[in-house]
């Protein structure tokens, strides 16, 4: 996970168990931290931290926005945003003893003159069509020959002003 870079200003990211991070914001206006914070709380649950800083919404916002973008390897169920194919030359590149793990995930390989090729001389193989639904071992395959095909994204869902006790969704 990369450091949040907000030109000097001190930023905190909390990521940790939803249910212990909603028990310390408050889960009702009686056990709520300070005003609105149960708001907050309620939307904590899924894949999501806390950002606490003291930036401008608006700097932050952008940050998120446009300056957190990153190319990321593909996970299980997600879907080929292009077609991937394997050539000889990248298969040369593993050592030999790679072999039995790349015939697992599912890519015909073999030694030839002690050096990996693709099974029967071809010289290029499909490894996922656009559009595809990837799989575990086609996801492990592009990690391999370091192919990224989907972006990191932060999405921001509220904002809490610490002063104020303002609460606003942002998405």
């Amino acid at each position: 996970f990369r450091e949040p870079d907000m030109e000097g200003k001190p930023s905190r990211i909390f990521l940790g168990k939803n249910k212990l991070l909603q028990i310390a914001l408050g889960r009702t206006p009686e056990e709520e931290y300070s005003d609105n914070l149960r708001r907050v709380s309620k939307l904590t649950s899924g894949s999501v931290g806390l950002l606490f800083t003291s930036r401008p919404s608006k700097d932050v916002e952008q940050y998120f926005r446009e300056d957190l973008v990153e190319e990321d390897f593909a996970r299980a169920g997600s879907t080929a945003k292009e077609k991937v194919v394997i050539t000889t030359d990248m298969v040369a590149t593993h050592p030999v003893s790679m072999v039995e793990h790349f015939r697992k995930l599912g890519l015909p390989v073999e030694v030839q003159t002690g050096r990996l090729a693709l099974v029967g001389g071809a010289t290029e193989h499909v490894l996922c069509k656009k559009g595809a639904t990837l799989t575990a071992e086609m996801c492990k395959l592009l990690v391999h020959f370091g192919v990224k095909l989907t972006e990191f994204r932060v999405s921001l869902l509220c904002r809490w002003n610490s002063s104020t006790g303002e609460f606003t969704m942002l998405s």
